[in-house]
């Protein structure tokens, strides 16, 4: 198998009452399972393309065979998009970020309550499913920005740092239809200290 579904970095019920157990039981152990299961059966016949890490998969689609690539996209992309995400998150996290991260947040956004503005509208602007990312562009330039379904920052040469899945399933067990409550309340359980190990990485 060319990928694996990486084990939640914390219990189910970690994260509540910001994101329920359910939901994140769900979440994690059927969609992101069902992204990775069906991306390696994709590159079944394909064992060059499967020995790349997914985010360099993802990042060079126009290598992948036309007749697999939207199925690559999506569920190459939902398996790179989860990962981000379940690290990017814990029990007890919120408040700021600090360090570099932080000094890099005020100068591009002034105030990280312009950057929770900036990132907060562009998760309600998506229209149907997708995400809102904090990024990085390829001269290293911060920047907020959302990706349609699938689709990661990576696939158009950018590095993710943080995102918010705004995709259905990653709220409606709790919220319904009240995505800006999902939204704002994500904000308790960012791991600004991961984002920021991201950051770092990325800005060598």
């Amino acid at each position: 198998m060319a990928y694996t579904l990486p084990p939640l970095p914390y219990a189910f019920d970690a994260l509540e009452p910001s994101i329920d157990a359910r939901t994140m039981e769900i979440h994690h152990d059927r969609h992101h399972k069902a992204y990775v299961d069906n991306v390696n059966k994709a590159l079944e016949a394909h064992p060059d393309l499967a020995a790349l890490p997914v985010e360099k998969l993802i990042a060079d689609l126009e290598k992948v065979p036309e007749a697999i690539r939207t199925v690559v996209r999506n569920n190459g992309g939902g398996h790179a998009n989860h990962t981000l995400f379940w690290e990017s998150l814990g029990k007890g996290k919120g408040g700021e970020p600090a360090g570099h991260l932080g000094e890099a947040v005020r100068s591009v956004f002034t105030s990280f309550e312009n950057l929770k503005t900036a990132l907060s509208d562009a998760a309600m602007k998506r229209f149907g499913s997708g995400w809102a990312w904090l990024s990085l562009d390829p001269k290293g330039k911060m920047l907020v920005e959302s990706t349609a379904n699938q689709d990661s920052p990576i696939m158009h040469g950018n590095v993710p740092l943080f995102g918010i899945d705004v995709w259905e399933h990653a709220y409606y067990l709790k919220y319904q239809n009240k995505r800006a409550d999902y939204v704002a309340a994500i904000y308790d359980v960012i791991d600004w200290d991961a984002v920021g190990k991201r950051f770092a990485a990325h800005k060598k």
